[in-house]
């Protein structure tokens, strides 16, 4: 799977991962102290819808294109409002030009005590986000494999955190990856708030995966899925997910509430499906 992030901007898969980022950042913000968000595939930061790239594929449309046209209930706006006021701030005359990838949105909605660190290893992505914030003494951008700052990195100088793992999944062995990363990441910073993003298509090994993560020993994890479409005869993408650790005792109940209405705006057939439940924890 090549998941060269600018293909793919602003797609069904971004809007539910983003979606989801901003409101455990507004969550963080409910106390005065400061937090930091820990990026560790962080991509280059904002991306632009008309350019080549973007328009190959022409994903977005389909993705944050269709949510920003759609008919939504108050509650789910409101639940949506952090992320399309990002949106919508980047684009003042109307559309969507110019998307925030998960750094950029997150600096976006930080408060001057908060801070970003993201990591990209790919030499050109890196010196795209390195421009992008450079100067800002709210963000510290490394060249870094995103894998080694679980390690390196954690706990953060300001012990509370938000950590996004969003690995391309151009490798095998992501998901396994993501098991192990996460563990080892729990051992060093138990009180963080991890979201962690995977692909759901054929073949795809979820339920083994979500086997792993509940014999991982991690006490609160939440899985949210939005599948668009059957993975019946097809390669692509088919459906995202999301586990978050240690998450808002909100956020189950604003995901029972979003995500019945963002399958009804983003489906593609029949086959459209979406589910939220503890993998481990409050149930």
């Amino acid at each position: 799977m090549n998941y060269r992030h600018i293909y793919h901007a602003g797609n069904f898969a971004d809007v539910l991962k983003h979606a989801v980022l901003a409101r455990l950042i507004v969550y963080m913000q409910q106390k005065d102290k400061a937090f930091r968000l820990l990026d560790t595939h962080a991509g280059i930061g904002l991306y632009d819808l008309s350019g080549e790239e973007a328009q190959k594929t022409g994903e977005w449309q389909e993705g944050i294109g269709a949510v920003l046209k759609a008919e939504l209930s108050p509650a789910a706006r409101e639940i949506l409002r952090p992320y399309l006021e990002s949106v919508e701030a980047l684009n003042p005359k109307g559309g969507v030009t110019f998307y925030p990838g998960s750094p950029k949105l997150a600096r976006m909605l930080m408060r001057p005590q908060d801070r970003l660190s993201a990591m990209e290893l790919h030499p050109e992505d890196y010196r795209r986000l390195y421009r992008l914030f450079e100067g800002d003494y709210q963000a510290r951008i490394t060249e870094l494999d995103g894998w080694l700052a679980l390690g390196a990195h954690l706990p953060p100088k300001e012990k509370r955190g938000i950590v996004l793992v969003d690995p391309p999944f151009e490798l095998e062995g992501e998901y396994e990856r993501l098991v192990e990363g996460l563990a080892k990441a729990c051992r060093r910073f138990a009180n963080g708030v991890y979201c962690l993003w995977y692909p759901i298509k054929r073949g795809a090994p979820i339920a083994a995966f979500h086997e792993a993560l509940k014999e991982a020993g991690i006490a609160k994890m939440l899985c949210a899925e939005l599948s668009v479409k059957s993975d019946r005869d097809t390669t692509g993408l088919s459906g995202t997910g999301l586990i978050i650790v240690n998450p808002p005792f909100t956020l189950k109940d604003e995901l029972h509430v979003l995500l019945p209405e963002l399958k009804q705006v983003l489906a593609k057939d029949r086959y459209a499906s979406q589910r939220c439940f503890w993998l481990r924890g409050e149930e």
